[in-house]
């Protein structure tokens, strides 16, 4: 089975926002002095590289071509986010809510092309290992937002 152009352009667009989770658990790394947090973001950043790495194979193997780079929307979420983290008083919590919020989104988009029933069972399994992940996450971060 090969990817229609449908599918492609959406795997293209979720592949485009790992890369800028990646660079934002970046950004909130270099932003937080807590160690544990630190090491969360790290962790995650980590985890986005290589769940990049794991689209750009699966796609490669049905015959796409993976983009590279961030996007604009990412690019502006991560300034937004280092703005805010600038003038907040509470500067680790402002990034966690923007981590909530962004693995949030990532979670809706994981799950709309899981849903595409023309996926490869390769590539459902790959996303839905994904999905789960962030899923896990997100748990982790609102109990770190609890916390703070």
């Amino acid at each position: 089975m090969n990817y229609t152009d449908k599918i492609g352009n959406k795997l293209n667009e979720l592949l485009e926002k790992n890369y800028d989770a990646e660079a934002g658990y970046k950004l909130a790394k270099e932003k937080v002095d807590n160690i544990a947090l630190k090491s969360f973001f790290d962790r995650q950043q980590q985890e986005r590289y290589n769940f990049g790495h794991e689209l750009k194979t699966e796609m490669k193997t049905f015959g796409q071509e993976p983009d590279k780079g961030t996007s604009v929307k990412g690019d502006m979420h991560r300034t937004w986010m280092n703005i805010k983290s600038t003038f907040s008083s509470d500067n680790e919590e402002s990034i966690l809510e923007e981590a909530i919020r962004g693995e949030k989104a990532a979670i809706e988009e994981y799950n709309e092309i899981i849903n595409e029933t023309t996926l490869p069972p390769s590539t459902k399994n790959i996303l839905t290992k994904h999905r789960d992940s962030i899923q896990q996450s997100l748990n982790k971060v609102n109990e770190m937002e609890a916390i703070a």
